[in-house]
């Protein structure tokens, strides 16, 4: 791992984190990676002891220093922090210091979005010091993607590793973008330094098989729809195959009665095709327009709607199939004025105020795709006067809105083009 200094530690504890790291030594020997040591990227109110960027994962590092050594720490994201069975009390009055790092989390989360960098998990990792031995986290935190740990080499290594899960490794290319998205000077660095900290070159042979591992799926969906016709050679088969033609035609012509619509025209062959991000295929499953969004909304959404009506709405419905089934569900909501684009996103962005109905819900789903989209993972984006608003489930598995690969298919699908 290559540590870059940017900063002083705002915390005590920040120097144990940057001697773990530097434990692990330049290269690729424990694990590899980039360490951004006192940055604060764009959003952040506050510097990171640490932001490590992985080929899998990109980890918030927040230090908080304690009052004194400690044997256990209870420390729940919700809730009161304890020191050894003692409420912990800090300057600023909070019952746990949780939230500030999870505010950086989420700052550096909306950082990458922004600059449209490859879309891995964003973890945290609270390191506290100055010492404790046992820290107790509850179970559904742990799931969040979220350690609360004394920064010992051997603990933050375990951590890191647990957490860089992402099914796609970030390239040396990408990981030059999406270094200079979170700090000017990060940005420096070139291709062959973070392919010698293991970021993998762009032409890889893992990059090449995973790349064309999509081709005989592509032929299995297709080739029941448009059977390839065998070669012909030479002109004569060519003649042989048009004047056939022209037989078929002139028979369909005679049996329909020569006038009127043909059915065959009313079943053309589908001209809609999958898109591709990041080697990730989305395979449209349908879409609709419509311009009442209050109609096609409900909760405090729908009364926002009432008060604000949109310039036009378009719901759109994916399927990938790559590891796993997933169903998307994409509503994008256009605006007269970009203020109102930008207040509906954060009304959207806020859990329980309801939202823009799927067309799953609206009962326009697909045959064996998902029955809803409870527990999606979510995500949001704008572009002045348009709000583009994607939910993520697994098909025929339960879903949470936590899921790392959930969230990283939300992420591409930020992406995507939609129908205008």
């Amino acid at each position: 791992m290559r540590l870059v200094r940017l900063g002083g530690e705002p915390t005590k504890v920040g120097a144990d984190v940057r001697a773990a790291l530097a434990a692990w030594g330049d290269g690729t020997s424990v694990l590899g990676g980039i360490a951004l040591l006192g940055v604060t990227p764009p959003g952040c109110t506050r510097p990171l002891d640490a932001l490590i960027v992985l080929p899998r994962v990109v980890l918030v590092v927040v230090g908080v220093d304690l009052p004194s050594p400690a044997l256990r720490l209870e420390a729940p994201l919700q809730g009161q922090w304890k020191v050894d069975g003692w409420p912990l009390t800090r300057h600023d009055g909070a019952n746990s210091p949780a939230e500030e790092a999870l505010a950086a989390t989420r700052a550096v989360t909306a950082r990458l979005q922004e600059v449209r960098a490859e879309p891995l998990p964003v973890c945290t990792v609270i390191a506290v010091g100055p010492y404790v031995e046992r820290v107790i986290q509850p179970t559904s935190d742990i799931h969040r993607g979220v350690r609360v740990l004394h920064p010992k080499p051997s603990s933050l290594l375990s951590a890191v590793r647990e957490l860089a899960i992402s099914d796609r490794p970030c390239t040396a290319e990408q990981a030059c973008r999406l270094l200079a998205g979170l700090h000017e000077e990060a940005g420096e660095l070139h291709s062959g330094e973070l392919i010698s900290e293991g970021f993998p070159d762009a032409v890889t042979a893992d990059l090449a098989s995973a790349r064309t591992a999509l081709i005989p799926r592509y032929r299995d969906v297709a080739a029941p729809e448009q059977p390839v016709p065998p070669k012909r050679k030479g002109p004569r088969f060519v003649l042989a195959g048009l004047a056939l033609l022209a037989v078929v035609l002139l028979i369909v012509i005679v049996s329909s009665g020569g006038g009127g619509e043909q059915p065959v025209a009313q079943n053309p062959a589908p001209t809609s095709t999958r898109s591709t991000v990041d080697d990730l295929d989305f395979t449209p499953r349908g879409n609709e327009k419509a311009t009442n969004c209050a109609r096609e909304s409900y909760g405090d959404v729908q009364t926002w709607f009432d008060a604000h009506p949109c310039a036009g709405l378009i719901r759109t419905l994916f399927e990938v199939s790559e590891p796993r089934r997933a169903a998307v569900s994409i509503a994008v909501v256009s605006f007269s004025d970009p203020a109102d684009a930008e207040e509906f996103q954060k009304l959207a962005d806020t859990p329980g105020t309801g939202a823009v109905s799927d067309l799953v819900a609206s009962g326009k789903g697909w045959t064996n795709g998902p029955t809803s989209f409870e527990g999606a993972a979510f995500a949001s984006s704008r572009d002045t006067k348009r709000v583009r608003v994607v939910q993520v489930v697994w098909i025929g598995a339960p879903s949470t809105p936590d899921d790392v690969s959930l969230r990283g298919i939300a992420a591409r699908a930020l992406r995507l083009p939609l129908p205008g």
